[in-house]
């Protein structure tokens, strides 16, 4: 099995790998080209994520400046929008549905690592320590929006519909239309879709 193969299936994996050192510089290389391309040019811009991102969906944005790992794990879905100085640490899918709105300076990792520190690393002969790399893919559904400044960690679901409040720690997964926040990021209250609700109940969904 490829480190490629390890990494991609949630197995210790190698990050020193030259084809995934490979596929990491290109990733950088497209970035740094992307977040330089002036702001106007949406042909530009579009050719760039098409070939940055595993998925770019119809009518999806990406604001300027984004930092990613690699690139190809990460499926941006139709009319979606990422807002400027996001970090999408795609060692693993991160997956994100149709009319999701992410705000500025939000972060998501899919790497983890040993929590005992005599595990975390292959020490080498020479002395050379190198980090032993796992990763947990990150799944956010349709409809969701979260909050600026953000971090969502490896392994977590949000579910669609869901609204994740500015700031937030998400730690454990969050269900389809739960209102959240905090670190850790716990419910507060549930966002009734707006067509299984009569009128009075208008006040329950958050509006800007």
């Amino acid at each position: 099995m490829t480190e490629f193969e390890k990494k991609q299936s949630g197995r210790t994996y190698d990050a020193r790998d030259i084809e995934l050192r490979k596929q990491q510089n290109h990733a950088k290389d497209l970035m740094r080209q992307y977040n330089s391309l002036p702001a106007g040019d949406t042909e530009g811009r579009i050719l760039v994520l098409q070939e940055l991102l595993g998925t770019f969906g119809k009518n999806a944005r990406v604001n300027q400046p984004v930092y990613v790992d690699y690139g190809y794990n990460i499926h941006l879905g139709n009319n979606s929008f990422i807002n400027m100085h996001c970090t999408l640490l795609d060692t693993a899918p991160i997956i994100i549905g149709e009319c999701t709105m992410i705000g500025p300076d939000v972060k998501i990792y899919t790497a983890v690592h040993a929590l005992d520190g005599s595990e975390r690393f292959w020490h080498e002969p020479n002395g050379i320590a190198a980090v032993k790399t796992q990763t947990r893919p990150v799944h956010i559904g349709d409809y969701v929006w979260i909050g600026g400044g953000s971090i969502i960690l490896p392994g977590v679901t949000i579910g669609s519909n869901a609204v994740i409040g500015a700031g937030s720690v998400v730690t454990e997964s969050i269900p389809d239309n739960a209102i959240a926040c905090g670190n850790p990021c716990k419910i507060l209250k549930w966002n009734v879709p707006a067509d299984q609700m009569n009128h009075s109940d208008k006040s329950k969904v958050p509006v800007d």
